[in-house]
């Protein structure tokens, strides 16, 4: 056919939902897929939309608002939903694609033809509602960009020398995640003259940039929702204070825009370890002392908590254990969506 249509809230989009535009693609020459969110979501629809774009490109992905009344019993409610259906629509509708039975009367009203795919979920056990519930269990059915949404993101962070990398390690081995290591250790190892040379604003820059990217990229590819950094932007805005001697707007910029859910601050109590490439034990309590004044406005600005761990090693991470386990146990909230009325749907697109 020419024309195929699938709509739903995609709140957040899933592998059955993937599955039903790629239905629709194998009938028809083009397929639209509407994102039709509600004021009450707190996903915006364009973001819902930039998300299925990535995983379905040749698709044409369009979003709108619709919060009109959910009930799939009166007349006047699918009049108005399907008003705004009509509104997003480039050319007429062919074919319908849903798996549950509002695809008849939506059909109808489109003078199109309606493909039911998967009723009841059986080949696909999975909904909005129940990713949203517990992402964790569905975590298979989620598109890499949707999970780096959901991923809880922890940053150790500290002074030179305060067993930063150890406890990163630690926990990245401990939860079998992706390592997101230092990238301005790394960098500080291929510059010219290493650590004695000049530091300049726009290395900083670079690595802030490759350390967000970095970040980024593992937030995508591990395998539950859940990452442990070793360093983030918020230490690079510290450390170029430390070399270059004064904010940088740019790198500070970049910072703000990343608010992770949990810093674990290393104590400064142990003793320094010399391993060739560190320069600051002279100053390791005073910029512990900046780390610990940095991430209080933080917490005060964004509401990120940050938790000082002290001890040994084991002491250590037991007590970051606690806190993570803690964090994981709460997924990301997000809000409940418009109440539905009369209809099977709710499986397919909550």
């Amino acid at each position: 056919m020419r024309h195929g249509l699938v709509i739903g809230k995609f709140y957040p989009p899933h592998a059955g939902h993937l599955a039903l535009v790629r239905e629709a693609q194998a009938r028809c020459d083009r397929v639209t897929v509407q994102v039709l969110a509600s004021s009450a979501e707190s996903l915006p629809g364009g973001l819902r939309a930039s998300w299925l774009r990535e995983e379905l490109p040749t698709a044409h992905v369009v979003h709108g608002l619709d919060d009109h009344p959910v009930d799939y019993a009166d007349p006047a409610a699918w009049d108005a939903h399907v008003g705004v259906i009509r509104g997003l629509l480039d050319a007429p509708v062919d074919l319908v694609v849903t798996s549950d039975s509002y695809g008849g009367e939506l059909a109808r009203r489109l003078g199109a033809q309606w493909h039911r795919v998967d009723p009841g979920r059986q080949g696909l056990p999975v909904s909005g509602t129940a990713v949203r519930a517990d992402p964790a269990r569905y975590w298979w059915a989620l598109p890499a960009a949707v999970r780096a949404w959901f991923v809880r993101r922890v940053v150790v962070t500290g002074a030179e020398s305060t067993g930063t990398t150890t406890l990163a390690q630690d926990l990245t081995a401990h939860y079998g995640l992706p390592a997101v290591p230092e990238f301005g250790r790394e960098w500080t190892t291929l510059r010219d003259g290493g650590i004695d040379a000049p530091w300049h604003t726009a290395e900083f820059d670079l690595v802030a940039r490759e350390q967000a990217r970095r970040e980024d990229d593992a937030a995508r590819r591990t395998p539950r929702p859940l990452l442990v950094c070793d360093t983030d932007v918020t230490a690079t805005v510290l450390w170029h204070e430390r070399y270059v001697g004064r904010p940088s707007p740019g790198v500070a910029a970049l910072a703000e825009s990343r608010v992770p859910d949990l810093y674990l601050l290393t104590g400064d109590e142990i003793p320094f370890v010399q391993d060739g490439w560190r320069d600051g034990e002279h100053v390791r309590h005073a910029m512990q002392e900046r780390f610990r004044e940095e991430l209080t406005r933080r917490r005060t600005a964004d509401g990120v908590p940050w938790v000082e761990l002290r001890g040994s090693r084991t002491e250590r991470f037991d007590a970051a254990i606690a806190l993570v386990d803690d964090l994981l146990s709460r997924p990301r909230d997000l809000a409940a969506p418009l109440p539905e009325a009369n209809g099977d749907h709710a499986t397919l697109s909550a």
